[in-house]
């Protein structure tokens, strides 16, 4: 503990700036054939405007600390990889509909406020098991999202483009523009929840549920606003906030600042970063990166973590142990969450940390079928995230949030769910560049069940 102890301190006693990082190990980074390159490209993209600004970070700061009390509940969710030419009206309307059914679901059920972050505007990098990747014996640099090389397997397309850093801002961006556009003008109007339908759902179970809910909620607000005599403007729009991992340091870097009346410094990329599970080596560049940035930040947590290792990492990124500064995004696996998560809660409610906890019930729940298709079962997501629930209540501890990779498109990538995909629907409409995520009737499905725990 001592030998932990002083590793702390060491870190915290090192002088931080937003290029410190590059003094630590940083893994998980493309090698650019062209260092002047890609000088003038993150030169270029901190000259730009920011994405966020840092009254929105602090404001989810704040609505982050009442999840963490059990007074609000974190929905964070969207796709595991955002592509560059998918920047397109329909495919972000799609996405930001499900984020607001399911968030409604849960608001229905616990009248609690619903803190919605889309992992959205930046979800452009992805860690990967190998540098490499072969093929017929040609081995060519791995896909690592579209913010660092292209997909397809070719030399020049797997080449890493720091160009593609100002594209994937420029989309960003885009999205950014539109979602706060949808936002301003209405579209979350509870007045008007048809604009939420996705048509290809329309006649799903689950999709009637809701706008059954949804059409008692709008009869409710016609009284009272009837007996008003005016209207309730919180009825009228909600707030998105976006979130990506902080994976790509230079990108990250090239975007932190001060801000005027303000102290400190602020990733302006996104509100909500997160650091991996890959990443967060105590010792590591992305620990260094992020533990001097003011933005509240989420850390991805396995199995393989100790109770000690966490608690040292949540003290090194918020040593003044401030509210609303860490969630913790457990991601351990239905088979191991009953072994692995009560000692990490139980380390950190003796440490005194200040956190929220979040359940990622995907990630550890991730096999592959024997044609090689990356897959996850439904059914173990459905487990891992009842445990998560029994886990925290039987430990006095609180769950106030939950990760999802999931998205509004017709997709068949996760087996199971209402209508039963199974291994041989995948290749139907499998269209995901990384990780497998919920479609719409699995997502609304994991929607109603959350409403059912929150209301236990």
């Amino acid at each position: 503990m001592d030998k932990r102890h002083d590793q702390v301190q060491e870190i915290l006693g090192r002088a931080w700036a937003p290029d410190s990082w590059q003094q630590q190990t940083a893994v998980q980074q493309p090698e650019y054939p062209d260092a002047a390159a890609v000088a003038s490209a993150v030169e270029r993209l901190s000259q730009l405007p920011p994405l966020v600004i840092s009254w929105e970070i602090e404001s989810l700061k704040e609505q982050l600390v009442r999840a963490s009390r059990g007074e609000a509940f974190l929905l964070q969710g969207g796709d595991c990889s955002e592509r560059i030419e998918e920047c397109q009206t329909d495919a972000i309307v799609r996405n930001l509909k499900v984020l607001i059914q399911m968030s409604f679901v849960l608001t229905y059920a616990s009248n609690k406020r619903v803190i919605r972050v889309g992992r959205i505007a930046g979800q452009y990098a992805k860690p990967r098991s190998s540098a490499t990747e072969t093929r017929d014996g040609v081995t060519l640099p791995v896909y690592r999202g579209d913010i660092v090389n292209r997909s397809s397997f070719t030399s020049e397309d797997r080449q890493p483009d720091p160009e593609l850093l100002i594209r994937g801002y420029e989309r960003a961006a885009l999205t950014l523009n539109f979602i706060r556009s949808l936002i301003g003008g209405g579209f979350a109007d509870l007045h008007h929840p048809e604009n939420w339908d996705l048509e290809f759902a329309r006649d799903t179970p689950r999709a009637q549920q809701f706008h059954d809910m949804v059409h008692s909620i709008a009869n409710s607000l016609q009284f009272m606003e009837s007996i008003l005599d005016r209207s309730i403007a919180s009825s009228t729009s909600v707030d998105i906030y976006t979130s990506h991992e902080g994976l790509h340091l230079i990108y990250e870097q090239a975007q932190t600042q001060r801000v005027p009346r303000r102290d400190g410094w602020y990733n302006l990329n996104a509100h909500f970063p997160w650091i991996g599970n890959r990443t967060r080596s105590l010792d590591g560049a992305h620990v260094e990166f992020f533990r001097g940035i003011e933005n509240p930040i989420g850390i991805k947590v396995d199995g393989k973590i100790s109770g000690e290792e966490l608690v040292a990492l949540v003290k090194v990124l918020n040593p003044s142990n401030e509210p609303g500064r860490i969630t913790l995004i457990h991601r351990l696996g239905a088979l191991e969450i009953e072994d692995r998560l009560p000692g990490l809660v139980s380390a950190i409610q003796k440490s005194g940390q200040d956190v929220l906890w979040c359940s990622d019930p995907m990630h550890g729940n991730t096999f592959q079928t024997d044609e090689g298709t990356k897959t996850r079962s439904f059914d173990a997501i459905v487990e891992e995230l009842k445990k998560a629930f029994q886990i925290h209540r039987r430990m006095d501890s609180v769950l106030g949030g939950v990760h999802l990779e999931l998205t509004g498109d017709n997709v068949t990538e996760c087996v199971g769910g209402a209508r039963g995909l199974k291994e041989s629907d995948l290749s139907r409409a499998y269209k995901s560049a990384v990780d497998p995520r919920l479609n719409y009737d699995q997502a609304m499905e994991i929607a109603f069940l959350i409403a059912d725990e929150m209301s236990a």
